[in-house]
């Protein structure tokens, strides 16, 4: 989700694709075609989080005659770094995973070749950012939150926290992981959150009270989850000691999917009033060798089959209305009817003078 929107959840992820990925020929063949005829080979370039289940990019290539190549290429803002270096002349025809913390530096760059995919009337309006341009096309949402581990406050008979002014309590001194907001996707979520909260006189005084009670950051969101929250399956091999963490609101279905035996109940719960919502975009490269490929694979990523495969591989929401959900997701996935949100024009703005600032305040 990024930095690591996907990476946060879906580093569990079993089914998830390895560096380059191929989808099987369902009609389709690999480079140029005799005769000079264009290339039956579509290339998505993406965070190193993408995943998606075998069978539904072999569905793609059966209704398109495409394979699509999956070129991961680091951490979405490592991957969106190196698009812009490579501005046209892409290593790929689609770019999957830039959101919209990072949004303007794609469209400042003039990445992205303008082209509105079919589908996107059943996409709702808020998610569309770039609205009548349509140099992107949104395809999932997902909300960073802070988790929290269940046992430990049922323990110790204390309430978990549900906002962000609960995070400075006293009651919460020294439970607090986040990931570092300058070399992190999860770690700048939960910073523009406390901006959307506080506004962007008060952000400031806010990271202060939480410096004060004991919050402990962390480079990415692999150490914060898997090392020192007490409630992820791998903080509990660990030893870890840190019962809240900034996380996702999909992060309890995957702590259930990934257990052996799966329990009825996460283990982890949300606090729901703590939550920054991302959207996550995808765009026609300029410069794409396979520009018809690159279009009919932007069709392809808010069609059904892809929609209603994210939740439980990438676990992030779908932006297509009526898109099926799997019962897992939606029962112990937690629901955010208000995320914190900052303008994405707002962003651009002050991102990275916003980011020196808490570097400044947390990193010592």
């Amino acid at each position: 989700m990024n930095s690591q929107l996907r990476r946060a959840v879906a580093a569990a992820a079993a089914s998830a694709l390895g560096v380059t990925a191929l989808a099987a020929c369902g009609g389709g063949s690999d480079g140029q075609e005799g005769g000079g005829t264009a290339s039956k080979t579509v290339t998505l370039v993406s965070h190193d989080s993408f995943a998606v289940s075998d069978t539904v990019l072999k569905a793609f290539t059966e209704q398109t005659g495409y394979t699509v190549k999956v070129l991961k290429s680091g951490d979405a803002g490592t991957a969106l770094n190196k698009e812009i270096l490579t501005k046209g002349s892409p290593q790929g025809d689609v770019f999957f995973g830039v959101d919209n913390t990072l949004l303007s530096r794609a469209l400042d760059n003039d990445l992205f070749t303008p082209y509105e995919a079919k589908g996107l009337d059943r996409v709702a309006d808020a998610v569309q950012l770039d609205a009548g341009k349509h140099r992107v096309t949104p395809v999932d949402t997902g909300d960073i939150c802070v988790n929290y581990d269940k046992k430990y406050f049922a323990d110790k008979k204390l309430a978990p926290p549900k906002t962000f002014a609960d995070l400075a309590k006293p009651e919460y001194k020294n439970l607090l992981v986040v990931e570092n907001a300058a070399t992190s996707s999860p770690g700048l979520g939960f910073l523009l959150g406390t901006v959307g909260e506080f506004g962007e006189s008060g952000w400031q005084d806010y990271w202060k009270k939480l410096d004060a009670n004991g919050v402990k950051v962390v480079d990415g969101w692999e150490q914060a989850y898997n090392e020192e929250f007490s409630g992820s399956a791998g903080g509990k091999k660990a030893g870890a000691d840190r019962p809240l963490v900034v996380s996702y609101a999909s992060s309890p279905p995957v702590e259930i999917l990934y257990a052996e035996p799966q329990p009825a109940e996460a283990p982890t719960g949300v606090a729901t009033g703590t939550c920054f919502r991302q959207i996550e975009f995808a765009g026609l490269l300029q410069g794409a060798k396979n520009e018809a490929g690159g279009k009919a694979l932007l069709d392809f990523l808010i069609g059904d089959a892809f929609q209603e495969d994210m939740p439980l591989n990438m676990f992030v929401n779908p932006v297509v209305e009526g898109a099926s959900l799997p019962e897992l997701f939606t029962k112990h996935g937690a629901v955010v009817d208000e995320p914190a949100t900052v303008d994405p024009a707002t962003i651009a703005g002050n991102r990275e003078q916003w980011v020196r600032s808490w570097s400044s305040l947390v990193l010592k």
